[in-house]
């Protein structure tokens, strides 16, 4: 069973990897995620499962017949940030198609349908929208919005579905939801909760929650002129305004973290013209803010916006999403008692379905670094393979005849 996964992951870690960073490059709409995809169907061909596509184009592939009674879903996705980890998505897929295999060749039979499922541009990293694969199935994200959505280069995204040789006419789709029953989704934990326990602690955890965050823009406007002979009295350079946003951001976050987390990011910008020896005309921002408390996210937005007005523009928001639980109970009751709970401030498909009213819940995979959305993301290979064992054990009991 585990050889499977060393074999699977062998297959696909190189696929995106920059050379000089070590991370990962892997965005929605291009040849690597292309690559991703076709690995991934042949792969689910190979296990015998039956590969469909939704209105978004989400890979779901299917042990048995999910519109003879809801199935009982695994998986993530295979996209990343820029220069992410390798672990951050992958290690669900490639641990939910290793469970499948390990179930097949026990000779297990389910008696309700498994599906397997890669979501498509989870991480946003090329349109903004996180989680669009998801957002737009559930009807959180309306297709004509998504299509409409521009990368850095001012392509959009229904330019690149159409480069990509794939069908534009995307939006909700209730067919697809009605197949799941349940969803759990396996995932590289992104702090360090379960490394800081007792080594001899459950390398696994079942998740209880997601925090609540948001991605918004910011505009800052200014006037375009000469970086070496203009002076400074006579500047208005939008860099400095965004600049100060990005500083009040932190304070503000800063002013409410406390027992309640409450982080704010400023990670991304775009600059007008761009050149090194030109006062920027205008920059656009994009802040994300998380709080394991909801009205300390929308407190922080409302202090910027006062310090800032007609700045933000929301582009999306998640509010707190709650793990079903009586799922959250039955998978954690099936792993044993002292497995630990945790919860996550960072966005997943499986807190858009859970918001949609699928019973969700998800397991993570202790990470020794603490790190994610880094190339020094990791997880041991031991680890790796006790969470593929906790997925069998759950699929198997989900699925099975109890």
């Amino acid at each position: 069973m585990h050889s499977y996964f060393d074999r699977l992951w062998a297959q696909i870690e190189p696929i995106g990897r920059d050379a000089s960073s070590g991370g990962y490059r892997r965005f929605a709409l291009t040849r690597e995620d292309h690559t991703l995809r076709e690995w991934f169907a042949a792969e689910c061909a190979a296990l015998g499962l039956d590969l469909v596509e939704d209105r978004m184009g989400n890979q779901w592939a299917w042990w048995g017949d999910p519109d003879s009674e809801p199935g009982v879903v695994t998986g993530s996705h295979l996209d990343s940030v820029p220069d992410g980890g390798a672990f951050d998505g992958p290690l669900g897929v490639v641990s939910s198609l290793a469970a499948v295999a390990a179930l097949q060749e026990k000779g297990f039979q389910p008696r309700r349908p498994i599906g397997v499922v890669n979501f498509g541009d989870e991480e946003g990293a090329r349109f903004g929208v996180a989680c669009a694969g998801s957002r737009v199935i559930t009807g959180a994200l309306t297709g004509e919005r998504a299509l409409g959505l521009k990368d850095a280069d001012g392509v959009t995204m229904a330019e690149a579905l159409q480069k990509a040789g794939r069908p534009a006419d995307i939006g909700g789709d209730d067919e697809t939801l009605r197949r799941v029953g349940a969803f759990i989704e396996l995932h590289v934990e992104q702090g360090r909760a379960l490394a800081d326990l007792d080594p001899s602690t459950s390398a696994v955890a079942v998740g209880t929650d997601i925090w609540p965050h948001g991605r918004w823009r910011a505009d800052f406007s200014g006037r375009a002129d000469h970086a070496g002979t203009t002076a400074l009295a006579d500047r208005d350079d939008a860099m400095l305004k965004a600049a100060m946003f990005a500083v009040a951001a932190r304070e503000e976050a800063a002013a409410r973290d406390g027992e309640s987390r409450c982080v704010a990011t400023v990670g991304k910008l775009k600059v007008t013209p761009g050149g090194v020896n030109a006062i920027p005309s205008h920059v656009t921002a994009w802040l994300d803010a998380r709080s394991s408390d909801e009205q300390l996210v929308l407190a922080t937005i409302e202090a910027l916006e006062q310090r800032f007005p007609d700045v933000l523009t929301q582009e999306s928001w998640t509010p707190t999403t709650h793990f079903d639980a009586s799922l959250t109970a039955r998978v954690r009751s099936v792993l044993g008692d002292q497995t630990p709970m945790l919860g996550t401030g960072a966005g997943h498909d499986a807190g858009i379905l859970a918001n949609a009213g699928v019973p969700t819940t998800m397991l993570f995979v202790r990470n020794p670094t603490g790190s994610s959305h880094t190339p020094e993301e990791f997880a041991e290979a031991d680890d790796c393979h006790r969470g593929v064992d906790a997925l069998v054990a759950v699929l198997e009991d989900l699925a099975g005849d109890s």
